[in-house]
């Protein structure tokens, strides 16, 4: 391939290459050619070097490309070859253009007509049309020639010829505009006749033709508009979905040009334009009466029999809204009343309702086109407008019904399709606006809610569906209306009870609100269920009384009770008996009866019979899909009565005897039945299967049935992949609600009048409203559904039975109905198989199978595609539940074999099928061994050029091959590749289907290649470059889903080998996919291509997020588009008009990723986007309402320049934005400045520093922004939409949090955010109004503590302002009332409480931190707290209290109080605790605070009745109250006790297992609550006396580190825990004090403490021993060598690592914890646990003592001196029995630490211990310091003389040797006066050796020098203190003596130097201060 990339073609290697791969060789050159001359156009004049590159060799180029159009070029090479060439004359020279052109009209007139001689031809035309449209009016002089030359050659030309020499004259209308007008009509008349043509590919380019067409030609919508307009209704019968969009496009852009024409050129020729009733006249014939001729009168009109062709009425619905949108939004709304009225009427004429199906067809139309115009080109306000106008229409119709009531049934008839569409469409808009309608409901001139709540009396049932659908539109939209709505029907229903309209139309309504509740997070008041219970009971009860409203009150009441199961168990729950009896009732108890009443009764009662067990069991299926929690055993049991005397109750007999008008209540009875059995288990009915399998196969059989009616189960049990075969009937477009119904099927005739229960049903996904099928549809979908649940359970005779019987039905019947019984077996078939696989169970034996295998086989020969797919899809299924490979390989075979000898095209695409989905089914693996042969048959059958079916199907079959073998097809890449290749470059693009499979094999293949893609071997490389290749040429087929595919090869191909594939290019293809940068309704691109550029940008986000949006802004920068904002900028106006899920969710994803990767860098831009999407909050639309401004409209008009008029109208869509973005996107761009402040606190705290900011160290910081943030948050927090309030306010909410601590430079001593007060505090207000929402409330309640808290506002006046409001929410929860009281359920209620008091205890516990934290909050803040703390503290324990109940397991339920808590009720439980578990945690810190404040003084107040307000049961309020008794029932030290046990029990309820999930702030709360109890004595006695609490708060407390490890939570357990240890000590002290005072006289003492007599501690019940535990766990996770079991193991290392600060900290704590263990003991139980204390302190001396920079002694070293210091003086060491144990622990310890200090180690540590030696040696008490002198003195002399050899280097260093000294000369002094000779014998030398000779002495380091003078200074001091003893040593020595006295005499020589020197004895003073300071 790389010798292809060369300016000129290589000939030669063109030569040498086989013939097979040329075609691939040329097409290559020719993209590479391609890109050098786009690149040589752009940039010619800096490049000069390519340019005359180019221009030196034209002539060649030229010759070269001439020659390549007559070498049969296929059609992607010809579009290439066209473009280059007429590139190439763009920017070289032109001089031979004409020759090249006459050489192609030569060609193009040879009357050669054979097939080999046909892409010459086409070549020459395609290259005619490059020229024209790139040069354009250069060529002017020859284009009458050509023009003539292209019309001949089109008269005679097939249809290949026919699509390109049309697409060429498209090409050369477009290039020569208005130059061409001579030849204009001769185009139009030749090319108006194809538009009926039978190739749909021609009919294609024609409409595009005409449309480049009608751009000059004012023919075209003048004269000849009414011809445009029959054109295109003949062109759209029998047409597909391609041609559909193309000639909708070409009708509704004539009439709208008809209408408000482009060009200037019509006012001077003063041509005659059409009005607007014109125009809508004549697209209603289209859509009225279809292709054939134009109607005279009315009447004429309905004598014609015939019904509207269904495309033609498709395709005219696309047509107006192509109108609509071409005329553009503000068009819209000036005219939307007359277009409205003019939608309304087409579906009110009789000719679009002559059935009920076309009416239904006709009103889905209708709503199609109101919701693609007024849903997405209106802004939010013009939409409002729309509202009210739709508003005045229902009115205005509602008005003629009730005048004409009693007059003709047929106006009737025809309102009820107008009501249905105006309702439908209000119930959308009200719906898309969300909160933002609110204007619509609360202005009263508009009366929205009276006017849809006049239709509910509609004397027709659609109208009053569609009614009760619209009300449950605007209640989900503004939920505060779904009670007082609730309420409203039942009033009316109860006062209109006599009216069968009312009773049915409000109990519609009621039961429409019910099923939006799920929709709604706030819910509904308990009560309304009670309230529909009680009315649908009433409803049953009272129909029998009246025989006139017998049906309505029967089906009225079930439909109520249906309606209340969606509200789920929490509500079901308390109803259950109840209904069980009712449905009990409804049916016949026995069998006897049931015989009995068959006898009975006339046809009516027959009816509302049949009608009330059809309700019945619809509501049973409501309660079994709604709460399948309440489904217990017994209950199904209850249940299975009356269903199985439904299955008894088979009722044909009935029929007979009273009428076939019961048919229909018949089968609804019988669709309930399988509905429900289809929810339940199998097995609770297998006694029943039977005669209930006879009932399903008689039903989707047809035997009772003499309708054809099939099923629509086919589309979702065939593959979604399988919809290349079957078109767009699977395929998903944005027309699909109105494409349903092309098909002759019932699928698209979904209406809600067909099943009132789909009222309160949920709705599909992706669907606006609910559209149950016809019942006939219905019943046979349900029969089928449940025949593949129950098949699995059927044995294996009774199957064999049906699969006969199926086969004997297909025989049975003929044509139509043959096909009908075919396709609904084939589906039941399909079901079954599928059940079989999820059951994991078999087919069954041999003659199963063979039965089965015959239906399905028979079926692959079916003319029909849509039965061989299903055949191909049971077969592979069939093959997956039997699973043997005998059967397998049977199966192939049969297909080879089969392949091998048809010759027909339905055979060869049935059994190519097969295989495909063989594989698919059974896997790469179970399918191996078929591989080759499937391969080989299927390449084979791809390459068969006289049929496109088959070689769309053979390569359909190919890619799931390839897509189920996986690695396993790698040796058959390169042969399916190089054929892929060949077909892409020959296939006619006409053929899209081809292209589309060719584009899924292409994608498969690079799959199966993966990661190896990246590899540079040889034959990965032409892998790899034939891939590419691939995707070059269907990315640029002219069809949408090849598009789409290439896209998604593209993709595959980035994540194996991204460094291979340029995004430079495919980033701006994406762009022109999504049609980014275009006007962007008018090319719409298809839904499928939308949805695969935009996947594929977020994969390219995901990773190179930067380079996208740059390729997509050079792209925009080319394109002229003047967008800033760049490709996020054009997403983010994507949102506002894609509906699709799928698509909006990838959007979402792809802002994300550019989010994460570009917004710290590119703050500004971002910022600046967020502000311009969130600004439209403030003004709503740029559209203005209805209403106004339509007389200065005209005025304007008239004033305006005709000329510009016109020039400007097809512009002003593109410069203005289309609409401003709307609230769905607003709250999107809410949340994305969230997460651009995140990243940039976790990108760089510079972001949060002013100073740093102003300096201009780092340009764009987040801090410089800080205003626009607050503004963005101001304008969503104030915005209609409660949704973007809430994003509005968590935004404040971080804001607040992340600038709160961040100083304003100018002004010391202030915060920045302090100058934003009036602004957070204006934000706050509005949320706090009396019609918010419960949840706004309890966020804005987080926003106003966290503002109070943060510490910002430090003046005590301006904080008002938000505290009252806070204060005013607390008075509304002492009322009793929320927000939410009437409107919402309970807990919405519980949720704004527990907000409120959550705030509070926020500001309170901020309080109190700040105390510590030298915060800035304001000092007398508790002034505003204090007032409010007796109510508060109330509420926290009466919240606490609920919370600790709440948390109980489920076995405790019984143990709730039954009439729920102080702030929940007990309907509402399981959501109330969602709400305690959120705010508990800040409460119970507050309450700990309270209560430390108090000492637990504090009563309970006596004003606990003043509570009863909070609820009606003021005794669960009161927390210490049993229920009935009086307040003051206990005493003070009792309700202690309870709140002890309710906060310790809390805490350790919680600490046991915090889920992981749990906000760290709980938990932190949760300790600090409990450190801040264990503050106040009371509590600190309560925990000390029973021991056991202290023990298990410590095993919890153990727990919880080995779960939680930040060091913040380690540091607080150990707070607690040193809590717990000092209020033992503090008992145990208090305890042998009065011991002590009882004991003076008595002899003995008892041993007080742990360990007793014995010194054993029991785990479990020592709290010394549970502290050990705990604290040892501590130390082995930050010091891990301290374990034995850590250093033996072979992995450890033993190095000193410095401990990090908060490791230290953590050290020193547990230390110091440890130290105080001991006198929790008794003198026994110390020596238990002392040699541990002691090795552990020990070893943390030696670890930590690291030397540090800064000379700092570490936590850990300080911690552990004062330790052992504290243990060394502890008084219990008195007692004789442990006296002699307790002084060798201690002596070893202090030898260990002597031992410790090696000369290298810290020296500071050494001076410390012979500091704590010293203090030792000197206790008073002889008898204690002796052994310590005995043992110790030798070491400390050892350490002093091996100096001698290690002078001290340091300071520090020379300080240890004093101190050492010091302690030798204390023992001098201690000694007896006979010993000291000896003390002195180890002093003196010791000294001496200190001594430096006067050689050494020049040149030793200072400190050697001050340890010299320091040495001779005590020498001197000691000789005149011990004179005799003194004498007697040097005596002894005379060495000594030498030394001493040379000494002296160097010191007396330099005098002058010596007392310089004078200070160096004051350095071991210093720490003399310092020794008695830290120890004594």
């Amino acid at each position: 391939m790389e010798l292809a990339h060369s300016l000129l073609l290589n000939e030669e290697a063109l030569a040498q290459i086989t013939e097979a791969k040329r075609p691939v060789f040329i097409f290559e050159w020719l993209r590479f050619l391609d890109k050098v001359l786009v690149a040589a156009n752009k940039v010619w004049y800096c490049f000069l070097s390519s340019w005359t590159d180019v221009k030196e060799k034209q002539k060649k180029l030229v010759e070269q490309l001439t020659g390549l159009i007559s070498s049969s070029p296929g059609p992607p090479t010809r579009k290439l070859l066209a473009k280059n060439l007429a590139a190439l004359y763009s920017i070289g020279d032109t001089y031979t253009v004409f020759q090249t052109l006459d050489k192609c009209n030569d060609i193009i007139r040879n009357k050669d007509d054979t097939a080999g001689y046909l892409p010459t031809k086409l070549a020459a035309v395609a290259c005619v049309g490059a020229f024209y449209e790139k040069m354009g009016r250069m060529l002017g002089s020859a284009f009458p020639e050509t023009v003539n030359n292209l019309l001949k050659s089109l008269k005679s030309a097939e249809s290949q010829g026919r699509s390109e020499i049309l697409m060429s004259l498209q090409k050369v209308l477009n290039g020569l505009g208005g130059a061409a007008a001579s030849c204009h009509r001769d185009i139009y008349k030749n090319a108006r006749s194809l538009l009926t043509d039978r190739s749909m590919a021609v009919r294609c380019a024609v409409a595009k033709c005409l449309l480049e067409l009608q751009n000059e030609a004012v023919f075209m919508w003048t004269a000849e508009l009414e011809n445009i307009a029959t054109l295109c209704f003949k062109a759209l019968e029998n047409s597909n979905y391609g041609v559909r969009v193309a000639v909708s496009k070409l009708l509704g852009t004539v009439m709208a040009t008809a209408l408000m024409p482009k060009q200037a050129t019509v006012m001077r020729q003063n041509v005659k334009r059409a009005t607007f009733d014109e125009v809508l006249e004549l697209m209603a014939t289209g859509f009225l009466r279809g292709g054939s001729g134009f109607l005279k009168s009315g009447g004429e009109m309905l004598k014609v029999g015939g019904s509207v062709n269904r495309e033609v009425r498709v395709g005219v619905t696309q047509a107006y809204v192509v109108f609509v949108t071409t005329l553009g939004g503000q068009w819209l709304e000036r005219s939307f009343a007359t277009f409205l009225s003019h939608v309304l009427d087409l579906v009110s004429h009789p000719r679009a309702t002559q059935t009920h199906v076309e009416a239904v067809y006709s009103r889905r139309c209708v709503s199609f086109i109101l919701r693609a115009t007024v849903g997405s080109l209106l802004g939010e306000k013009a939409q409002i407008a729309a509202a009210k106008e739709i508003c005045q229409a229902i009115g205005k119709q509602m008005k003629a019904v009730g005048g004409e009531r009693g007059q003709q049934t047929a106006d009737i008839a025809a309102s009820q399709h107008v009501m249905v569409c105006a309702l439908q469409e209000l119930g959308s808009l009200v719906q898309s606006l969300n909160a933002t309608a609110s204007p619509l409901i609360q202005e009263a001139s508009i009366g929205l809610l009276e006017t849809v709540t006049s239709v509910l009396l509609h004397p027709t049932m659609a109208a009053r569906l569609a009614a009760a659908w619209c009300l449950r539109c605007v209640a989900v939209a503004l939920p505060f209306q779904l009670t007082p709505f609730l309420d409203r029907c039942a009033e009316r229903l109860n006062n209109l009870k006599t009216s069968p309209e009312a009773v049915s139309g409000y109990s519609f309504a009621m039961a429409a609100l019910l099923g939006g509740v799920h929709q709604c997070p706030l819910g509904i008041p308990h009560a309304k269920g009670k309230m529909v219970v009680s009315i649908a009971e009433d409803l049953l009860r009272t129909a029998a009384q009246n025989s006139r409203l017998s049906l309505q009150r029967t089906q009225a009441g079930w439909l109520l009770l249906g309606a209340l199961m969606t509200l789920g168990p929490s509500v079901v729950r308390y109803h259950l008996p109840k209904m069980l009896l009712l449905w009990r009732n409804v049916f016949p108890r026995s069998l006897k009866e049931l015989e009995a009443e068959k006898a009975r009764g006339d046809s009516f009662t027959w009816q509302v019979t049949l009608e009330g067990r059809a309700g019945a069991l619809c509501a049973m299926r409501s309660f079994v899909a709604h709460c399948p929690e309440l489904l217990t055993e017994d209950v199904i049991r209850k249940l299975m009565t009356p269903i199985e005397c439904a299955m008894t109750m088979i009722i044909p007999s009935v029929i007979k005897a009273h009428g076939a008008h019961l048919k229909a209540s018949a089968a609804m009875v019988r669709l309930r039945l399988y509905d429900i059995l289809a929810l339940l288990p199998p097995k609770t009915y297998e006694g029943s299967f039977n005669a209930l399998l006879r009932e399903l196969v008689a039903e989707f059989t047809l035997t009772d049935n003499s309708a054809n009616t099939t099923t629509s189960l086919l589309r979702s049990l065939c593959h979604y992949d399988d919809s290349v075969l079957l078109g767009s009937w699977l395929q998903e477009t944005d027309h699909k609600s109105i494409e349903d119904q092309v098909p002759n099927s019932a699928s698209g005739s979904g209406a809600l009048e067909h099943d009132p229960s789909s009222i309160y049903l949920r709705i599909p996904a992706g669907e606006a409203v609910p559209g149950p099928l016809p019942l006939g549809v219905s019943v046979i979908d349900a029969s089928v559904a449940l025949f593949g649940v129950v098949f699995p359970h059927v044995s294996y005779k009774h199957r064999l039975q049906m699969l006969d019987h199926f086969a004997e039905c297909v025989k049975q019947a003929k044509g139509v109905r043959q096909q009908a019984v075919q396709l609904n077996i084939f589906t039941a078939v399909l079901s079954a198989l599928k059940g079989l696989a999820e059951n994991k169970s078999t087919l069954g034996p041999e003659e199963v199978r063979k039965s089965a295998l015959t239906l399905v086989m028979g079926a692959l020969d079916n003319p029909n595609p849509i039965l061989r797919c299903a055949a191909g899809e049971a077969l592979g299924r069939m093959a997956q539940v039997v699973g043997e490979a005998t059967f397998i390989a049977r199966m192939a075979q049969y297909s080879f074999d089969k392949l091998k000898s048809a010759r027909d095209v339905v055979s060869r695409t049935g059994h190519s099928l097969a295989l495909g989905c063989l594989h698919r089914y059974v896997g790469g693996i179970g399918s191996g061994q078929h591989l080759k042969t499937s391969v080989s048959i299927l390449l084979a059958l791809a390459q068969d050029g006289t049929s496109s079916e088959v070689q769309t199907w053979s390569l359909h079959s190919l890619a799931l091959i390839v897509d189920s073998s996986g690695p396993m097809y790698r040796g058959y890449v390169e042969p399916t590749l190089s054929l892929v290749l060949t077909l892409l470059l020959t296939v006619p693009p006409s053929h899209t289907e081809v292209h589309q499979c060719l584009g899924r094999c292409l994608g498969a293949i690079i799959t199966t290649v993966g990661p190896e893609l990246q590899g540079n071997g040889a034959t990965i490389s032409t892998i790899r470059s034939s891939c590419l290749v691939g995707c070059a040429i269907t990315q640029d087929h002219s069809d949408s889903l090849v598009q789409a595919a290439a896209i998604s090869c593209l993709q595959q191909l980035h994540m194996f080998a991204p460094r291979h594939v340029n995004l430079s290019s495919l980033v701006p293809s994406l762009c022109v996919s999504i049609k980014l940068f275009h006007s962007v309704h008018l090319c719409s691109s298809h839904l499928l291509l939308r949805r695969a550029a935009v996947a594929c940008l977020r994969q390219l986000a995901q990773r190179e997020a930067a380079e996208v949006c740059e390729y997509a802004m050079s792209l925009a920068k080319n394109a002229g588009d003047k967008e800033k904002t760049g490709l996020e900028g054009l997403l983010f106006g994507m949102l506002d008009r894609e509906t699709d899920r799928k698509l909006c969710s990838d959007i979402h994803d792809t802002l994300g990723h550019m989010l994460s990767s570009l917004a710290v860098e590119k703050l500004s831009h971002w910022l600046m986007l967020c502000k311009d999407v969130l600004a439209a909050s403030s003004d709503m639309s740029t559209a203005t309402p209805l209403s106004s401004g339509k007389d200065e409209e005209s005025e304007k008009k008239d004033e305006m320049d005709d000329d510009t008029m016109f020039t400007t109208l097809g512009e002003e869509d593109k410069s203005k934005p289309f609409v401003a973005p709307r609230w769905a996107t607003r709250v999107f761009a809410a949340d994305c400045l969230c997460r651009i402040i995140h990243l940039c606190d976790n990108a760089d705290q510079a972001h949060f520093d002013l100073a740093m900011a102003q300096a201009g160290c780092i340009n764009d910081l987040l801090v410089l922004h800080l205003s626009d943030l607050i503004r963005m948050a101001f304008m969503a927090a104030t915005d209609h939409s409660n949704q973007l309030r809430m994003a509005g306010l968590q935004a404040l909410e971080d804001i607040i949090k992340k600038f709160a601590s961040v100083p304003e430079p100018e002004f010391p001593g202030h915060v920045i955010l302090e100058q934003y007060q009036a602004n957070v505090g204006a934000a706050l207000r509005p949320a706090f109004s009396q019609d918010t929402p419960s949840d706004i409330i309890a966020k804005a309640c987080q926003v106003c503590s966290t503002w109070i808290g943060s510490g910002v506002v430090s003046d005590l006046n301006d904080l008002r302002r938000v505290h009252n409001l806070l204060v005013s929410s607390l008075d509304k929860v002492q009322a009793g009332k929320g927000s939410s009281s009437q409107l919402y359920r309970e807990s919405a209620t519980t949720m704004e409480k527990l907000a409120v008091l959550k705030a509070w205890a926020e500001v309170t516990t901020a309080y109190c931190r700040s105390q510590f934290k030298e915060k800035r909050l304001p000092a007398n803040l508790i002034t505003l707290v204090q007032p409010e703390l007796p109510t508060l503290s109330r509420l926290w324990l009466a919240a606490l209290k609920d919370y600790a109940l709440l948390t109980l397991p489920a076995e405790f339920a019984s143990q709730l109080p039954p009439d729920g808590g102080a702030f929940y009720t007990p309907e509402t439980i399981d959501t109330a605790r969602l709400h305690y578990r959120n705010s508990w945690a800040p409460v119970l810190h507050a309450v700990a605070l309270w209560l430390n404040s108090t000492g637990f003084t504090c009563s309970e107040p006596a004003e606990a009745a003043a509570l009863s307000g909070l609820q009606k049961r003021s005794t669960s309020v009161n927390l210490n109250q049993a229920s009935g008794a009086t307040p003051s029932a206990k005493s003070l030290p009792e309700i202690n006790k309870d709140r002890m046990h309710l906060i310790l029990g809390v805490s350790i309820q919680f600490l046991c297992s915090p889920r992981p999930e749990e906000p760290i702030e709980h938990v932190t709360a949760c300790l600090q609550a409990l450190h801040t109890l264990l503050d106040s004595p009371y509590a600190r006695v309560h925990i000390a006396e029973d021991q056991l609490i202290g023990v298990e708060l410590l095993n919890v407390l153990h727990r919880l580190l080995l779960t939680w490890n930040p060091p913040s939570v380690q540091l607080l357990v150990t707070g607690v825990v040193q809590q717990i240890v000092r209020a033992a000590q503090d008992y145990l002290q208090e305890k042998r004090n009065t011991l002590n005072e009882d004991d003076m006289e008595k002899e003995s003492c008892p041993a007080l403490g742990e360990g007793g007599d014995s010194g054993g501690l029991i785990p479990g019940k020592s709290l010394v021993f549970a502290t050990m535990e705990l604290l040892m766990f501590i130390l082995v996770r930050h010091m891990p060598h301290l374990s034995t079991k850590m250093s033996d193991s072979p992995s450890h290392v033993a190095t000193k690592t410095r401990l990090s600060e908060e490791s230290a900290r953590l050290v020193a704590a547990t230390v110091t914890i440890l130290s105080d263990l001991p006198s929790l003991c008794s003198p026994a139980g110390c020596m238990t646990i002392l040699p541990t204390i002691l090795f552990l302190i020990a070893r943390i001396l030696k670890d930590t003592a690291i030397k540090s920079v800064d000379n700092q002694v570490p936590p850990p070293v300080s911690a552990a001196l004062q330790g052992i210091k504290s243990i060394v003086t502890l008084s219990m060491a008195k007692t004789e029995e442990t006296q002699k144990q307790w002084t060798a622990l201690i002596r070893s310890t202090l030898a260990c630490i002597l031992e410790y200090s090696q000369p290298g180690n810290l020296s500071r540590v050494q001076a410390k211990c012979y500091q704590l030696l010293l203090s030792v040696f000197q206790h008073s008490n002889r008898a204690l310091s002796t052994p310590y002198i005995h043992s110790l003195a030798p070491i400390v002399v050892e350490k002093l003389k091996a100096v001698e050899r290690n002078r001290p280097a340091s300071n520090t260093e020379l300080l240890a040797v004093q101190e050492g000294i010091k302690v030798l000369e204390t023992l001098v002094a201690l000694g007896e006066e006979q010993n000291r000779v000896q003390l002195l014998a180890l002093l003196v030398p010791t000294l001496i050796s200190y001594l430096l000779d006067e050689n050494s002495f020049a040149s030793a380091s200072t400190a050697s020098k001050d340890l010299h003078e320091f040495a001779l200074q005590n020498l001197m001091h000691i000789g005149p203190l011990y004179p005799h003893a003194f004498k007697t040593v040097m005596g002894a020595a005379p060495e000594l003596k030498v030394r001493l006295e040379t000494a002296v005499r160097a010191s007396q020589a330099s005098k002058a130097k010596a007392a310089a020197r004078q200070p160096a004895p004051t350095v071991h003073s210093a720490p003399t201060i310092k020794l008695k300071t830290s120890f004594f």
